[in-house]
């Protein structure tokens, strides 16, 4: 798909990854991006860049914002899920099933009801295209964040199911696995990280070349390589970074 012309929502885009996205989208020729966001006022200085750009409120948990957004971005080309919820607990470490709950409800079931809700619009048609940020997470377990891990995991299943369900329609489904970024989101995670952009501009380059599934960036492409090689090595070396049972 060309970014050039197309409309777009985005979701998350008051973060760190969501605000380089929007930078990229525009320098490569978007017609429109509807920004989305739990709270529009996060999004003042960046609907000051761009006539092109919409603020709308978007909570991917609430039903109502979710239905709100599909009638508001009816005419979209392109959906960039990249709305993402982390608290870094483990399994049995953790007190209640609160965090895990979140992380699974904005990670994966916001990412399936905002596609079904916007099925019908032309990203799900012929020549459209869906982005779905994921995480190298997906893969390989990291137990320090274990139910973060296990939301993104049912997120790559997800991902590829839509793209199996929309071939026959012609829409690309794109999937990017990014190592840990710096953003707030991956402010707990270990140096070295990504930056914001490189997870952009990859993503992008990766929709253009047509691709499914891409880890952007130098650090998530040798993460990747590394695991291809010797997976049981690298999930044996993530077990270390588990937090105590009290």
């Amino acid at each position: 798909m060309n970014v050039e012309g197309s409309v777009v929502l985005l979701t998350g885009a008051n973060g760190g990854i969501g605000r380089a996205f929007v930078r990229e989208l525009l320098n490569r020729g978007a017609a429109k991006i509807y920004l989305g966001a739990r709270n529009t006022d996060s999004l003042r200085d960046l609907l000051t860049e761009s006539n092109k750009l919409v603020g709308l409120q978007l909570d991917v948990t609430d039903p109502q914002q979710v239905a709100r957004a599909a009638e508001v971005a009816a005419d979209i080309d392109l959906l960039i899920n990249n709305a993402g919820a982390a608290v870094f607990t483990g399994a049995l470490s953790a007190s209640d099933t609160s965090g895990a709950r979140a992380e699974m409800e904005v990670n994966y079931f916001g990412v399936l009801a905002l596609s079904q809700a916007l099925r019908n619009t032309p990203a799900f048609r012929s020549g459209g295209a869906i982005i779905n940020i994921l995480s190298i997470l997906s893969h390989v377990t990291l137990p320090v964040a274990g139910t973060y891990s296990a939301s993104k995991a049912a997120a790559l299943a997800l991902t590829r199911t839509m793209r199996a369900e929309l071939k026959a329609r012609g829409v690309q489904v794109l999937g990017v696995l990014p190592v840990q970024t710096d953003t707030a989101l991956g402010a707990p995670l270990p140096e070295p990280k990504l930056t914001p952009a490189e997870v952009a501009v990859d993503a992008l380059n990766a929709l253009t070349a047509g691709q499914d599934e891409v880890f952007p960036g130098e650090l998530s492409r040798k993460t990747a390589q590394a695991f291809a090689d010797d997976p049981a090595g690298v999930q044996a070396f993530m077990a270390n970074l588990v937090h105590s049972i009290d």
